[in-house]
């Protein structure tokens, strides 16, 4: 992940060869699902493209949704890999590992990067997503302490937490949740400090939360609401071994997730004419405002075609599908695809089944019904037209949710029907015409 202010840089970097003069020149900077995505899809469509990926990780693509399951213990490290160094060879894509970019110059057409020179291109992606937000805190830095965003973190998460008998996890949101997992799933006797009263509260009402909160607590990890942090102590040799919550409590720990937020890697581009604020700005193909440069991933902040609105989602389905637009888009002269795509986001920490869709945290009404001690419903609009929700327990109605949504249908109030165990479409107001 270019940007990421910890990695180390190597000192061997393979250098960047000379590009044909007839062959256009495509520069992506990320190797994650966004940018390798674009790669496979320019080379799909341009056999004679110069393509160069450029990462500030020490290995090739992984599965980002496998880490979590390999830091728990479940799997091991070979199927977390997705693309080994011969994948790219295959396909003539230049990957170069442990490359730390330090600036672009939009008008020479040059990315400049820390110990392997400067690499000019025609067209350049930017798909860089973010690193894990760093608290400042006292004692913050201490070992035991862990975010959660690469395989390398996933390692030293496994390790610490196969010894560790007392966790405390900070952050109450769908990567903090995979923290607290992990502690069950090791056997760590952890808290999870939530700063409300419930877990993922801008999505989950708390007939939906207590659902998780239940099934947390059966697997040794036992919610503490209304709590957030304050500070670590810390002992003689530097080792964490309690976290300090904000109301002045002090919970035993010798391993500690934290999972706050990410800032986005954007800090190469400072000084640049690329406009970004909490990510970079795109369009609906992935274009930002400056010609020949595109941006995917996390960290865009899109204009999405559906909502008519600009957001931004991190989903994995949704980044790999933004990939592939902006690759479609960089192998034409004109922009021949269109960013138009339901995101979903899936847990499977539990007995049961959880799955969010579209954008659930935004909307002006909501509706919801708990089925049964495991299943649950929460839908959320805004003018009237579906644009999220969460579903907890039966995920059999997500494709029909996401066909209203992408169909764009008035159905705000149609509540009722969007509440039945069975959703029929045909007893729904026509879609909007396309």
């Amino acid at each position: 992940m270019v940007g990421r202010k910890t990695a180390q840089i190597a000192i061997h970097i393979k250098v960047q060869h000379e590009p044909d003069s007839m062959s256009t020149s495509h520069v992506i900077l990320g190797d994650g699902i966004a940018g390798s995505s674009a790669a496979e899809t320019i080379r799909e469509s341009d056999a004679d493209a110069d393509i160069t990926v450029v990462t500030e990780e020490g290995e090739a693509l992984y599965n980002r949704i496998l880490i979590k399951e390999f830091a728990k213990g479940k799997l091991p490290e070979a199927p977390v890999s997705i693309h080994e160094p011969g994948w790219y060879d295959e396909r003539d894509i230049d990957l170069q590992l442990n490359t730390h970019v330090t600036g672009v110059d939009t008008d020479a057409k040059e990315v400049h990067t820390y110990d392997s020179g400067t690499i000019e291109y025609d067209k350049l992606l930017i798909a860089t997503g973010g690193t894990p937000v760093q608290l400042p805190v006292e004692n913050g830095d201490a070992e035991g302490i862990h975010q959660f965003w690469t395989f390398p973190d996933a390692r030293e998460i496994r390790e610490n937490a196969a010894d560790a008998e007392t966790g405390v996890v900070v952050g109450a949101g769908l990567l903090g949740i995979d923290l607290a997992a992990i502690c069950g799933a090791q056997g760590v006797d952890a808290k999870y400090l939530m700063r409300g009263n419930r877990w993922w509260r801008y999505a989950l009402s708390l007939d939906g939360a207590e659902i998780i909160h239940d099934a947390l607590e059966d697997i040794g990890v036992e919610p503490v609401f209304e709590s957030g942090l304050d500070h670590f102590e810390v002992d003689e040799g530097g080792h964490v071994e309690s976290v300090v919550d904000s109301n002045g409590e002090a919970h035993p720990a010798d391993f500690v997730g934290i999972a706050v937020g990410l800032d986005y890697n954007t800090e190469f581009l400072q000084g640049s004419a690329v406009e970004f604020e909490d990510g970079i700005f795109t369009d609906e193909h992935m274009r930002t405002n400056v010609e020949d440069i595109y941006a995917a991933g996390d960290i865009t902040r899109y204009h999405d075609v559906i909502l008519d609105d600009r957001t931004q989602n991190g989903a994995w389905g949704s980044a790999k599908e933004q990939g592939v637009t902006a690759g479609k888009n960089m192998a034409a002269d004109e922009p021949t695809a269109t960013f138009r795509y339901v995101p979903s986001y899936s847990i499977t920490h539990f007995d049961f089944p959880f799955l969010s869709f579209g954008h659930p945290t935004i909307g002006d009404d909501h509706a919801e019904r708990k089925y049964s001690d495991s299943e649950w419903r929460r839908l959320t609009f805004k003018d009237g037209k579906l644009v999220g929700g969460v579903l907890i327990g039966d995920l059999s109605q997500q494709s029909t949710f996401k066909k209203i949504i992408r169909q764009e249908r008035p159905v705000g109030d149609q509540t009722d029907l969007l509440l039945e165990e069975d959703v029929d479409l045909d007893s729904l107001a026509a879609p909007a015409a396309e």
